[in-house]
């Protein structure tokens, strides 16, 4: 078959999560929780990217959620003129991981008409649409629905769960019918979550099955499935009647676009030795027990990715295709290394002559509560091309990453360099089986320990490193730690070999080491000394970040430094924004606020994080773990009773300042845990939930506990930027189980 690899160079195309699925009586909508159902300008956005074709929802939930007859139209006619006039094709899906209006479900006989009327409403109201998914996945919906029990109508039996595909198989082919009377050259772009099934030799049955079942979709709607297709007798023993099955045969509506989504989790390993992994992960299937567990994290040879898969899918058949959902709820970082991925096996299987049209973009404004399957509201947020945790959307380094791709160019950034975490050992959470699915010996790579390169000797030696200034210091630990897992090149380095307040040691340091950023930590941090020693804290907080800001900026070397809530006076009763007027009260926030206005005026690209005391797992002498250890051994604890403050927990500020760095973020930013207590309230507080008696507690007034610098009453921070922190009550939750307190 002739392909269109030379025709027309690899398309990016883009989509939002747009699901409306129904747990029990509730309607869960994606489109009103990232705000797209309110915010028109999000598509002028979209556009702003380069993008020319966007999965878009029609969905029949959203539009006639009383029958045809009541049908409400308008939000649909406003945005899709509106991608007319951008000149964006959108491939419209009529249900997204849905049931359908409250009439109807996925196990109603009437389900496969009524979604065909639908679409031809659709169709005749914008005849000019020419690209359609009437149902996303239907065989990933049938499996949560009907199999899992997750979804309505919440059944769990093999008979339900092949009616339900069935259903919706049979609603596609309908709904393209109907579409096509009005349109005869609308184009089906048929999606399905695509992986694969791995086993131990024992369950080698079990994974055949598995694997034969994942093509039953396109198997279906190709006209495929007949006497002699493996799973023919499995569905004839689950009642299913051979004309049901011939129906399929006699009506195929083999897709235009075989649309391919692939997760990490897609692929799965399934095991007998139950004693390797935890509760959750076991179940059966009447014959033998076994875990059911993502395959990255037990194969030794990892998952099969996403060009192996594709080329399953091409050499079975040979149609068009298209990766349809690119999406990794992960660090910034791991998100470009996917989308990389992706994108290079794309165009690696085009040069090899397999017709793959584009790889999709998905979930650009991020996704909800995806790590429950949609099943509970626990405001889980995954930030996808844009983040939604700011006043507007706010672009990450996704949307710089598409704008390359879009226009044919390479993106380059020396994270890139680095295999993603599903690529490196670490990935490995349980005993490693071979490709055999046998026990297998792993021997990981030499990796690197504080200071040094986190993918150890065998890695890309090549790849530019982010300085860490500050070696001896709290955070400065947690950034190399943090660093480290997140596969983020690194060099922690000593005051001996990195000298900020010295030209020429920061000189030497930067030729040397030739990083393509710097996190500064050092500093003077002694709050009350430093009422005697002002001169030598200015030195260090002010001077040497501004020699350090030089520098960089001279070497087009990104600049991320601290400051502090206590450049502030205290005066405010409401949490201080970034544009709040600076008005520090003692020397340590002095010198914060002259480095941040040095900073900023030698190197405008710079990032300056203000912060506010913190506490976290990783070392001894912060003001949670100090008052824990004071409790617990029977002692008493002093702590202020009237200063108020927002406490940040380190691994949440610096998971926030990494992707802020990424994301090319620039200017002053607070990151804080969401909340306010006073001092000796927030000892209380974690207290009480690490189960400790708290009569230990001496609250007092600030006044009285002798310190030499004045301190704020008040010194609250928020953001006008953006909230990125979770809630100060989920911060300590993890300090404590951190801590083993939990």
């Amino acid at each position: 078959m002739a392909t269109n690899t030379e025709a027309a160079p690899l398309e990016l195309w883009a989509g939002l999560e747009c699901t409306v699925n129904r747990v029990g009586d509730i309607y869960f909508d994606q489109l009103d929780r990232n705000g797209h159902a309110h915010r028109l300008d999000d598509l002028d956005r979209f556009a702003e990217m380069g993008i020319r074709t966007l999965r878009y929802p029609v969905l029949w939930e959203r539009i006639a959620p009383h029958g045809l007859e009541q049908a409400d139209w308008s939000w649909a006619d406003q945005r899709l003129e509106r991608l007319r006039q951008l000149n964006i094709r959108p491939i419209v899906g009529l249900v997204h991981h849905g049931s359908g209006p409250r009439h109807t479900n996925l196990l109603d006989p009437a389900f496969p008409n009524q979604l065909a009327e639908f679409a031809q409403a659709v169709s005749q109201r914008y005849p000019w649409i020419s690209h359609y998914t009437p149902v996303n996945e239907p065989l990933t919906t049938a499996r949560f629905s009907s199999l899992y029990g997750y979804w309505y109508p919440h059944c769990r039996d093999d008979v339900a769960f092949i009616r339900t595909l069935l259903q919706q198989c049979r609603g596609v082919v309908l709904a393209m019918q109907a579409i096509r009377r009005v349109n005869p050259e609308a184009k089906l772009v048929q999606t399905e979550d695509f992986g694969k099934t791995f086993s131990t030799p024992l369950l080698a049955y079990q994974a055949e099955f598995e694997n034969q079942r994942r093509w039953l979709t396109f198997d279906l709607l190709c006209g495929r499935l007949d006497s002699a297709h493996p799973l023919w007798s499995y569905l004839q023993s689950l009642g299913i009647q051979q004309s049901e099955l011939e129906w399929f045969l006699d009506s195929a509506c083999p897709p235009d676009i075989l649309g391919i989504n692939h997760y990490l989790t897609s692929e799965r390993f399934l095991d007998e030795r139950l004693e390797h992994y935890p509760n959750h992960t076991h179940g059966g299937n009447g014959r033998h027990q076994y875990a059911d567990v993502e395959a990255v994290r037990v194969r030794q040879d990892g998952i099969a990715g996403p060009q192996a898969l594709l080329q399953e899918v091409w050499e079975r058949y040979q149609l068009p295709l298209a990766v349809t959902e690119v999406h990794l709820g992960c660090t910034r970082e791991e998100q470009l290394r996917w989308l990389k991925e992706v994108w290079d096996a794309a165009q690696r299987l085009r040069a090899a002559n397999v017709d793959i049209r584009a790889v999709t973009v998905w979930s650009l404004l991020g996704a909800y509560d995806w790590n429950s399957l949609l099943t509970r509201v626990e405001h889980h947020y995954e930030p996808g091309v844009f983040d939604l945790r700011a006043p507007q959307p706010r672009s990450t380094a996704l949307a710089a990453m598409m704008r390359y791709l879009a226009q044919g160019k390479p993106y380059d950034h020396p994270l890139l360099d680095v295999p993603g975490w599903w690529r490196r050992d670490e990935r490995l959470l349980y005993p490693p089986v071979d490709e055999k699915g046998v026990d297998a010996t792993c021997e990981p790579r030499q990796t690197g320990g504080i200071g040094g390169n986190p993918l150890g000797k065998s890695a890309v030696t090549s790849v530019k490193p982010v300085l860490i200034t500050g070696a001896t210091g709290t955070l400065g630990r947690a950034f190399a730690r943090v660093c480290q897992g997140r596969g983020i090149p690194y060099r922690l380095l000593t005051r001996q070999e990195l000298d900020i307040t010295n030209p020429l040691s920061v000189q030497r340091a930067l030729e040397w080491w030739h990083p393509w950023a710097v996190i500064n930590t050092a500093g003077y941090v002694r709050v009350d000394e430093a009422e005697q020693h002002p001169l030598l804290c200015r030195q260090i907080n002010a001077e040497g970040v501004a020699i350090l800001a030089e520098a960089c900026v001279e070497r087009q070397i990104a600049l991320v430094t601290f400051s502090s809530d206590l450049v502030f006076d205290g005066n405010q009763t409401q949490p201080y924004l970034e544009s709040d007027i600076v008005s520090p009260l003692n020397v340590y926030g002095y010198t914060k606020a002259v480095a941040e206005q040095w900073v900023l005026s030698l190197h405008p690209c710079s990032l300056v994080i203000r912060t506010s005391a913190f506490f976290g797992p990783w070392d001894e002498y912060n003001f949670l773990t100090i008052a824990l250890r004071a409790l617990a051994s029977g002692q008493s604890f002093v702590a202020a009773e009237d200063a108020v403050v927002s406490p940040t927990y380190v691994p949440d500020l610096v998971h926030a300042t990494l992707d802020l760095l990424i994301d090319g973020e620039c200017g002053i930013w607070h990151l804080a845990n969401t909340g306010a207590m006073a001092w000796a309230e927030l000892a209380r507080f974690t207290a009480k939930m690490a189960g400790l008696d708290t009569h230990g507690i001496e609250a007092r007034p600030l006044q009285s506990l002798g310190l030499a610098a004045p301190r704020p009453s008040y010194s609250v921070l928020s953001s006008e930027r953006g909230i990125l922190l979770p809630s100060l009550e989920r911060a300590i939750d993890c300090y404590l189980r951190e801590c083993g307190f939990c």
